[in-house]
């Protein structure tokens, strides 16, 4: 075969090459484009999920954050008022019967009749509309005769005066003037009277009924007699507590056993045993700590129940593997060669560990140990075993009085009977509960980003 022959083989050998690199590289391109695309939709759809969920929560949850107010006057009248002025410590008197005398007045105060200042107030802003006065007062929070007796006890000065105050509506009243409730029903199906409703859209109508924002959700505690006044006081201290027992508990006792299994425990069959058992503790089911804990924490060692230790106690169990497998994740990512060096250099073991190592890890363990806390401040489940779903009405002084939390508290008002006002009250505490979340996960990355750039 002559050269010529040869030749042409080869040229064709090769554009057929060509062609056949050219085709793998449209398909390699065309399969790239086509994950691109999926991979941007994926994001996308997070996205878009996330932001119905926020849409959903502020749709519901912001407007929940104003309450209907009835502005009025309140002529603190000296007949319906009982008890007299304070009693003044005489000299001579003793501290303790001083106080004795000043409990007999304030419960003398108390049972006068608070009612009747509060339906005077509220029938002064319609003088011609005829309506009874349990119509009257179903539209006022029942909260309000408390807050004005508590108004007089700090100042009896108030005694024959005229004040204006700002009366909290009822939860019937604000899903009526909210338009939560359908006004088409018949009467007997309504959950106020024609009256009370009447009176509603009149002060509405006036401008003696406002939306004002609603400060009680964060300053009240929960509340069954009076739903409109109910707050998250009392639940936001409860997980500030156990907050703070995990920090406390979680973090030093995470970060020893890490170091510990990372850098000095023997490679065994022990040390495998237990970086397994580890794996698998992040894996258990919240509910599972919760039924430890109210075995072990308060049958076997008889720990009060409700109280935010045995909560916080709980807590720490989950979040220890979560910390110690984040921080020996770090110590990992540490080089030998730093090891290596400041061994060679004549430091121990525990000083490269401690003055060299660790140090650079401080940036992870700082993102596991706010990754944790946020994580149990929005668990539930092992709460509601240990009985932290108990109605309390007081905000908890210590971490040893019972209290309940945020997200049970967020269960409590979504099984709530009245539904329409505690809907959005529910998604209002939700809004609150992220609200925290987001903000530990903005001081982690601040902090992180502090950690790192020292570095």
């Amino acid at each position: 075969m002559s050269d010529a022959a040869f030749g042409d083989i080869d040229n064709r050998s090769n554009k057929e090459l060509r062609e056949l690199v050219h085709k793998n590289l449209a398909g390699r391109h065309r399969r790239e484009a086509i994950f691109r695309t999926l991979g941007i939709a994926a994001i996308a759809a997070a996205l878009g999920f996330v932001i119905i969920l926020f849409g959903i929560m502020l749709s519901k949850g912001l407007p929940a954050f104003w309450q209907a107010n009835v502005h009025t006057e309140v002529y603190f009248d000296p007949d319906v008022i009982k008890g007299g002025p304070k009693p003044v410590q005489e000299a001579g008197q003793s501290d303790a019967d001083y106080q004795q005398k000043v409990l007999a007045w304030q419960r003398t105060v108390t049972l006068s009749n608070w009612n009747n200042l509060v339906e005077q107030s509220v029938r002064r802003l319609a003088p011609d509309l005829e309506v009874e006065k349990r119509d009257v007062l179903a539209i006022i929070t029942s909260a309000a005769r408390f807050d004005l007796r508590d108004m007089y006890v700090n100042d009896t000065s108030l005694l024959g005066k005229t004040i204006p105050v700002a009366l909290l509506a009822s939860a019937d009243a604000d899903n009526w003037v909210k338009g939560k409730l359908p006004r088409d029903l018949p009467d007997e199906r309504q959950q106020l009277s024609k009256g009370s409703r009447d009176l509603a859209d009149r002060l509405l109508t006036d401008g003696s009924m406002t939306f004002d924002f609603a400060m009680h959700i964060f300053t009240n505690v929960d509340s069954r007699s009076a739903p409109a006044s109910a707050g998250l006081a009392g639940a936001f201290m409860g997980s500030l507590y156990m907050m703070l027992v995990v920090i406390v508990l979680a973090v030093p006792i995470g970060v020893a056993s890490a170091v510990y299994l990372e850098e000095f425990a023997p490679k065994n069959r022990w040390t495998d045993l237990i970086e397994v058992n580890i794996n698998n503790l992040a894996a258990v089911p919240s509910i599972v700590f919760g039924l430890l804990g109210a075995a072990v924490f308060i049958n076997y060692f008889g720990l009060p129940r409700s109280a935010p230790l045995v909560g916080g106690l709980v807590l720490t169990l989950m979040t220890l593997p979560t910390i110690i497998i984040a921080t020996r994740s770090s110590l990992r990512a540490v080089p030998p060669s730093l090891r290596q060096a400041a061994l060679g250099l004549g430091a121990s073991r525990t000083q490269t560990v401690f003055h060299h190592v660790l140090p650079l890890t401080f940036p992870g363990i700082l993102t596991a140990t706010i990754i944790g806390v946020a994580q149990a401040l929005g668990e539930t489940a092992p709460l509601l075993l240990i009985g932290m779903n108990a109605f309390i009405a007081n905000i908890p002084s210590s971490p040893l009085e019972s209290a309940t939390a945020l997200p049970v508290q967020i269960y409590l008002w979504q099984g709530n009977e009245n539904r329409h006002f505690f809907e959005g009250r529910t998604s209002a505490a939700i809004i609150v509960l992220l609200a925290l979340m987001i903000v530990l996960n903005a001081i982690a990355i601040f902090l992180r980003t502090r950690l790192e750039k020292r570095q």
